[in-house]
């Protein structure tokens, strides 16, 4: 394994060495970086012109540049711009952009992806199938431009005005949202037609119920989850995570569950009445999500008896779940005064920039503010991803479920749910492993519409720019951070093969 890595990053470092020799010099052959001065008239244009030239290296040509700005590379600096800016800066700014607004989106169509896609595989032909099908081409093929725009109009301006009005859903949406939710549900849980008709009534009642108490308490105003909705969320993770995981009959399992869902109750008056008001940095929040795994797993290895590690896993998520319910209540807290704030005057969702200008408040409320301003780019970049992940998810499940040793798998009678799970689901995720490799790697390079779009000075426009402005220096800064993890990636996706299936062996 060693002598594999160490060859492939030896040969690595070549083609990069390679790719960015051959991309500075199309860079620099594109254009002319002192056009802007030539057909200035500024007195001073001469020495504007020297300036930049001895600024840039401009009077060396670009293949012997190149090395110049190599030799400033392997010293950590990246160099200036044609307007003397320090590229370091310029990236540094970009990147913590980038990733701020990539990271989340590409994660939950990640997950969101292999859910509904192995869903639909367990489900194929049915009309939930269908559907999925329908809105994922459908999703596939809208321009990312078009759905930012509609974004902006209707889920910003519309919701905005929505909530400066008295928030209350209409009668007719409330009807709607019940029928689609019950036709939905009854679309996945499979059975006869009885248990369907079963599912839609309860999905209808209980999505219908839902809405009518949000309007009774003017959720729209002032929402939250309460202790009722932290409760429902940790019990039905430890129910849902030990049904995946082990299954209901392991015992062990639920119980420590349960038990961590119980802890998060217990701690939930002391965190959002007390403990919250000292978390004052994010770094504070990072270290009591990963206390709340940690002691989720302490639970599970103190209940987990002799089948400690899956156990451990059931609780783990659960606590990591219920945590964050918690977490989430107490943002929610805030939305109030975030919304009535002098700043936003009632209009919270935002359609540009990444954040709000002089907004003073606690941690609470700046993540608020984050999260107004990630709610339209994510969702446009969900939507967009969704759809990928959904259909490569579900052809690669379908490959593996008609394979001999699942068949064997049942012939032996195991329960559908270890056959699922343990033996198809891990074999489904090696074509997957390259996909969602590539494009966690190329998260960095940035979502060049969506950051127009919605105003964001990500490493998408760090791009832009330099090209237009016939600027090596920051499109190489670019270039080598996403090609050098793109390669980074790639190798990672190779490693996973041989975790994910043991007859794949890297030597």
């Amino acid at each position: 394994m060693a002598t594999f890595v160490t060859r492939r990053l030896i040969a690595s470092f070549f083609v990069l060495l390679a790719a960015t020799f051959l991309m500075y010099n199309l860079i620099a052959f594109a254009g002319d970086p002192l056009e802007d001065l030539r057909t200035s008239n500024a007195p001073n244009k001469e020495q504007l012109i020297e300036a930049r030239t001895r600024l840039l290296n401009l009077d060396v040509i670009p293949p012997l540049r190149y090395f110049l700005w190599l030799g400033g590379l392997l010293q950590g600096d990246f160099g200036v711009t044609v307007q003397g800016r320090s590229v370091n800066a310029l990236l540094e700014q970009a990147l913590g952009s980038t990733i701020q607004l990539v990271t989340i989106a590409t994660v939950v169509a990640i997950v969101l992806g292999l859910i509904v896609g192995i869903t639909t595989a367990l489900r194929q032909y049915s009309g939930y199938d269908y559907t999925v099908t329908f809105i994922s081409f459908l999703f596939f093929s809208l321009p990312i431009f078009w759905v930012a725009v509609l974004l902006k109009q209707f889920v910003a301006i519309g919701f905005n005005d929505f909530l400066e009005d008295d928030p209350q859903l209409p009668l007719w949406l409330i009807a709607a949202f019940a029928l689609v939710s019950g036709l939905l549900w009854a679309s996945i849980i499979p059975g006869h037609l009885r248990r369907k008709i079963t599912t839609f009534a309860l999905a209808v009642g209980a999505t219908a119920s839902v809405l009518l108490i949000m309007n009774l308490v003017d959720w729209f105003t002032y929402p939250g989850l309460t202790i009722l909705g932290v409760a429902l969320i940790s019990i039905g993770a430890a129910v849902g995570f030990t049904a995946l995981i082990t299954g209901l009959k392991n015992r062990r399992a639920l119980y420590a569950a349960l038990a961590v869902a119980g802890l998060a109750l217990v701690l939930y008056f002391p965190f959002q009445f007390g403990i919250s008001y000292y978390v004052t940095e994010w770094w504070m929040l990072f270290l009591l999500a990963i206390a709340s795994v940690g002691v989720s797993l302490g639970i599970g290895w103190f209940m987990g008896g002799v089948d400690k590690g899956p156990v451990m896993r059931v609780a783990a998520f659960t606590g990591f779940f219920a945590a964050g319910s918690i977490a989430l209540d107490r943002f929610m807290m805030v939305w109030d005064d975030y919304a009535s704030s002098g700043r936003i005057r009632g209009r919270p969702i935002a359609t540009i920039g990444s954040s709000t200008p002089n907004l003073e408040g606690s941690l609470w409320v700046e993540g608020v503010d984050i999260y107004t301003h990630l709610l339209l780019p994510t969702i446009a970049l969900i939507l967009i991803s969704f759809a990928t992940y959904t259909r490569y998810s579900r052809a690669s499940l379908l490959e593996v479920m008609n394979q001999d040793y699942i068949r064997t798998a049942r012939a032996k009678g195991l329960h559908e749910r270890t056959v699922v799970v343990r033996h198809a689901f891990r074999n489904a995720l090696i074509p997957i492993a390259t996909i969602v490799a590539f494009d966690i790697g190329g998260i960095v390079g940035g979502a060049v519409i969506t950051e127009t779009v919605f105003g964001w000075t990500g490493m998408g426009q760090l791009f832009i720019n330099g090209l237009n402005a016939v600027d090596p220096n920051p499109v190489m800064a670019f270039f080598l951070v996403v090609g050098g993890l793109a390669i980074l990636f790639n190798l990672i996706a190779d490693l996973v093969y041989a975790a994910l299936d043991p007859r794949i062996r890297v030597n």
